[in-house]
């Protein structure tokens, strides 16, 4: 019966230390803009499912050591999305790493606004698709905090003149172009 009167104290302990950690390592990572603006413009779920590939991000802790990364998503019967990333730890030639996500449609966002989760119901982020190409052949994609922002793109290599254009873009968003991190493809 003791035992019962410790639990309920160190399972509030065990919570907000990993609160603690989470907001010290979030606060430790620059912010690249401070006044995110919403989206752009709608996006049409089914169009822009399928293989992105990441051309680049703002550097952070679950990609570290990260090239060659992609992201899949897909539409579920039941109104979700299923998200796998993929990176290779260490190069273009390193040992594949994959995460599986579920991500929520945000209502009344135009499908622009997504809920995503890789650690079950406890913990939902945003993504935010700030902005993308008319055909979807890039994507911007932040959040509210300015400390994430992923570049990604339906080519492996985009041309010069595309890759431009997103940054440019990105510029125009408010974010700080000299935070990206460029992401090596193979």
């Amino acid at each position: 019966m003791r035992l019962h009167r410790f639990a309920a104290p160190a399972a509030l302990a065990a919570v907000g230390a990993v609160t603690a950690a989470v907001v010290s390592a979030r606060a430790a990572m620059p912010v690249g803009n401070r006044a995110v603006p919403g989206p752009a413009k709608p996006v049409d779920i089914a169009a822009y499912a399928g293989l992105w590939y990441e051309i680049g991000r703002y550097d952070n802790r679950f990609e570290r050591g990260c090239e060659a990364v992609t992201a899949e998503y897909a539409l579920r019967d039941d109104g979700k999305v299923s998200v796998t990333n993929r990176c290779r730890a260490g190069g273009v030639e390193g040992r594949v790493r994959t995460a599986h996500g579920v991500a929520k449609i945000v209502p009344d966002s135009g499908g622009a606004q997504l809920k995503v989760s890789f650690f079950g119901p406890f913990y939902f982020g945003d993504y935010w698709v700030l902005d993308h190409a008319n055909d979807y052949g890039w994507s911007i994609v932040g959040e509210p905090s300015g400390r994430y922002l992923w570049l990604l793109s339906r080519s492996a290599h985009p041309d010069a003149a595309t890759r431009a254009m997103i940054e440019t873009r990105v510029r125009q968003l408010g974010y700080d172009t000299g935070l990206i991190r460029p992401t090596l493809q193979p």
